[in-house]
This record gives C-alpha cells, sequence and structure tokens, in this order.
C-alpha cells in the first residue's frame, strides 16, 4: 500500500506538468486553428484575403483545396487554401 502512495507522489508533478502544458499551449493552439478553418470556409467569390506571403489578393472563384485569386487585373492565380492569413478588412 505504502509503495502505491509513494508510486502517485512520484507521478503527481508529471501530470500537473502535462496538465499545464495542454492548457497554456495545445488547446489555445487548437482554438486558434478551428477559428482559421471557419474563417476559410467562410470566403467567398469578391473577398479579399491576406496571403502568408504578404499579398492582398481578391477571390475569383473557390475550389476543393484551392482559391482562384486576382492579384492585379490581369493576373489570376491559384492560391492553397492553406497560405490564407487572414480576411482583408479595410
Amino acid at each position: 500500500m505504502e509503495n502505491m502512495g509513494n508510486t502517485l507522489t512520484q507521478l503527481l508533478p508529471l501530470i500537473v506538468l502535462i496538465a499545464i502544458f495542454y492548457l497554456l499551449i495545445i488547446r489555445p493552439q487548437q482554438t486558434q486553428a478551428k477559428k482559421h478553418r471557419e474563417m476559410v470556409a467562410a470566403l467567398d467569390k469578391g473577398d479579399k484575403i491576406v496571403t502568408s506571403g504578404g499579398f492582398i489578393v481578391e477571390i475569383v472563384k473557390r475550389e476543393e483545396e484551392f482559391f482562384m485569386v486576382r492579384l492585379n487585373d490581369d493576373t489570376i492565380v491559384k492560391l492553397a487554401k492553406d497560405y490564407v492569413a487572414r480576411k482583408f478588412e479595410q
């Protein structure tokens, strides 16, 4: 019985450390990723976005994995949805 209590007191700091790590690092990251996925899913034609490269572009068409975006009047390119940083608000 004494051995089980000794093992528990040895594992308690590790359990507390894992709980703190989860609450301070993993959980906020998951929340931020979920908000980003929801934001990307809500984007539609005509919305302006900022890419992770810093370009401000306008969405021309949605596709399964990509957005067709307009860089300027003559240039339309494909952009992977993973590279959308945020929606551009003026």
